[in-house]
């Protein structure tokens, strides 16, 4: 195995799947660029979010959220901005981080949309 990630993993998947029920619009997934990824890209009426999606079996070792520490917060920053103005065409677009939260496996999961985890 070469350790490529699969294109679309299945709880990414499930938070795209999730966030277009709720009337979101899919921009991009997996965006990456030197010094991170975006997991997705949607739009939320006027709002381009970024979306990073967390799974974890289950919580024993820490909450997925915890992940998403001040270090990862500055990346997404980053990306985000570079999404707004390079591939999006909207350097102006008011932006937004999210978080979808995934536990369990593709047999069960529960998963949990985290409006506004910081800018």
């Amino acid at each position: 195995m070469n350790g490529a990630r699969p294109e679309r993993h299945w709880a990414e998947a499930a938070a795209r799947d999730h966030l277009e029920q709720l009337g979101y619009r899919h921009l991009a997934s997996n965006y990456r660029l030197r010094g991170g990824e975006l997991d997705l890209v949607m739009e939320d009426g006027p709002v381009i979010v970024v979306v990073e999606v967390k799974q974890r079996k289950d919580a024993r070792f820490g909450h997925p959220l915890e992940a998403i520490d001040a270090r990862k917060l500055r990346r997404l920053r980053r990306a985000a901005l570079h999404f707004a103005q390079a591939a999006g065409g909207r350097p102006d677009a008011r932006l937004r981080l999210d978080a979808v939260v995934v536990l369990g496996d593709e047999g069960g999961y529960s998963l949990r949309h985290v409006r506004d985890v910081g800018w």
